[in-house]
């Protein structure tokens, strides 16, 4: 009764309820907070996850141009609907690169988590051209003008520079290939052993070697190919295998 007593004084007063209120979120806030002053990092870092390469962050950009983010999440939660239908959920690590993320819960479209190898890359030309001639119920626009549009990386080093300034660990080496290798990883005939030495698996622990490839099946590099680069390496980072297999996870 004692303690019903107490709680009605706070009931019926407003400003104790106030300052309790205040008591309350103070503690909870110092709680919560003050240990994110005292480490270097929130996020673990898991083996494969590197750096976009130049042709990948430059579809990255293109991506967000276009809005695929307000239709596509990259983001897939540890419900079991939607590891069923997507795959992992979602790791912290996949987007400690990413300025700005795309984590989210807007699907008009599905997520893309973990599109990267799922379709071929005349699946995408295709889908992105005319979307409804591989998926009649969709209600996506059409891309194919990303076809006609042919880029020239001059600004492609800087883009680098500027990431490198908030934490992405791009080094000069890569900063001073990027034109190089933007160009080398849409061309299956190129010599890519630099741009595989800068972003492939002997560069990064458990990584994988850069997918090269003329992307969207045409002269010249466009910002089809770009937008292919970039979808066709989400989720394909990190082997899922150890996670799932790992009885500490």
């Amino acid at each position: 009764m004692a303690i019903l007593e107490k709680h009605k004084f706070l009931e019926t007063n407003a400003t104790a309820l106030l300052v309790a209120s205040l008591l309350v979120v103070t503690v909870g806030g110092i709680v919560e907070i003050a240990p994110l002053f005292y480490l270097e990092n929130t996020i673990e870092k898991v083996e494969g996850v590197r750096p976009y390469t130049p042709l990948e962050l430059t579809g990255r950009d293109i991506y967000i141009r276009e809005g695929c983010y307000v239709c596509h999440s990259q983001m897939i939660r540890p419900m079991r609907d939607e590891v069923e239908r997507y795959g992992h959920y979602s790791l912290a690590a996949e987007s400690m690169y990413d300025h700005p993320f795309q984590w989210g819960s807007k699907r008009t479209g599905p997520d893309l988590a973990r599109v990267g190898g799922r379709y071929s890359n005349e699946w995408h030309v295709d889908h992105l051209t005319d979307p409804q001639s591989v998926v009649p119920e969709s209600v996506m626009p059409k891309y194919g003008f990303l076809l006609d549009r042919l880029i020239e990386p001059e600004h492609i080093a800087d883009r680098l520079s500027t990431d490198a300034l908030v934490g992405v660990p791009y080094t000069e080496d890569m900063i001073g290939q990027a034109q190089a290798d933007f160009a080398a990883q849409a061309d299956p005939d190129a010599d890519t052993a630099g741009l595989q030495e800068r972003y492939g698996s002997s560069a990064f622990a458990g990584g994988k070697d850069v997918v090269v490839s003329n992307f969207d099946g045409h002269a010249g590099v466009s910002e089809m190919d770009a937008l292919i680069a970039y979808l066709q390496v989400l989720g394909t980072m990190v082997d899922f295998s150890t996670f799932e297999n790992d009885p500490n996870r």
